[in-house]
């Protein structure tokens, strides 16, 4: 009887069998990497080309060629002789920087708060952080412009921290706020009877345990950090706080009526490198991050 029974269990049933040949076979069908291989060349196509026209220069940027004709450095060269490129991707790096370090350290807290304490309406709280970040940032750019030219912060890297610290916090708090529930609250009860208060309970247990939600709204605050334009071009007039998005708007040609499109296409590549470093590095942890909490049980 036990061998009848070992044999019944090791032949699979009719239809599992049947669901997993059809699995194998879509797995093998050449229409799937069709489509896979059609949507990343979709995604990737625009930013070949802007890598195509930065390596272009004189009357090869009026052509359409899908590679240079004559391919040359010469765009990144005179990036890096710019001033006002170099000074805005230093301007870039302090704000997102700190935003980024400031989002991760009040957005935790925050999120801690809201995800271990008793507190009424906790869903509410959240929806109205969450609000901000629909915000749109057209409606408060005249009016922070005047305030931050009489109080002193305009055109300053404090003046974009702000702002900027603004919106990112609310997505901070939002991803941190379901990880910290997804971690068991009998970890940090066992650290507290081993003596630890509870701010080394949240330090040595509960932060670690957080890395792929800490690492999923870093790397979001940054993103958004370093790629802001309307607030940059609003609250900056010179190179001592422009950031880098808005130092390319302000690329000229070597005559009034030629955009620049050689070296702004440069730029955008050169800026672009950093983020996607980053996505390549801590992909894993930013789709545990985001699916965080998406599973239960």
């Amino acid at each position: 009887m036990s061998t009848q029974t070992a044999e019944a269990v090791s032949v699979p049933k009719p239809r599992a069998r049947e669901r997993a040949r059809k699995r194998r076979r879509q797995g093998q069908s050449p229409w799937i990497w069709l489509a896979v291989v059609a949507i990343i060349i979709f995604c990737l196509f625009p930013f070949y080309w802007l890598i195509n026209v930065s390596l272009k220069t004189g009357a090869d940027l009026s052509s359409s060629s899908l590679v240079p004709p004559h391919p040359s450095l010469d765009n990144y060269r005179s990036i890096f002789k710019n001033d006002d490129f170099t000074n805005g991707l230093k301007n870039s790096a302090i704000v997102a920087f700190s935003v980024t370090i400031l989002a991760l350290a009040f957005g935790s807290f925050a999120a801690y708060a809201l995800a271990r304490l008793k507190l009424k309406g906790k869903f509410i709280i959240l929806g109205i952080v969450l609000s901000v970040t629909t915000f749109p940032q057209i409606a408060i750019a005249a009016p922070l412009f005047k305030l931050w030219t009489d109080i002193g912060l305009y055109n300053t890297r404090i003046g974009l921290i702000i702002p900027y610290l603004t919106f990112a916090l609310p997505l901070a708090i939002y991803i941190l706020t379901s990880f910290f529930k997804e971690i068991p609250k009998d970890l940090e009860e066992a650290a507290l009877v081993d003596g630890a208060t509870h701010f080394q309970a949240f330090r040595k247990v509960v932060v670690p345990l957080a890395a792929p939600g800490l690492a999923t709204a870093g790397i979001l605050t940054f993103i958004a950090a370093w790629n802001e334009f309307l607030l940059a071009t609003t609250l900056t007039s010179s190179q001592a706080a422009r950031t880098v998005p808005a130092a390319i708007a302000f690329f000229t040609g070597s005559t009034q009526f030629e955009v620049p499109l050689g070296t702004m296409s440069a730029a955008s590549v050169v800026i672009s490198i950093p983020l996607i470093v980053l996505v390549l590095l801590f992909q894993k942890r930013i789709v545990a991050g985001l699916t965080a909490g998406a599973v239960k049980g």
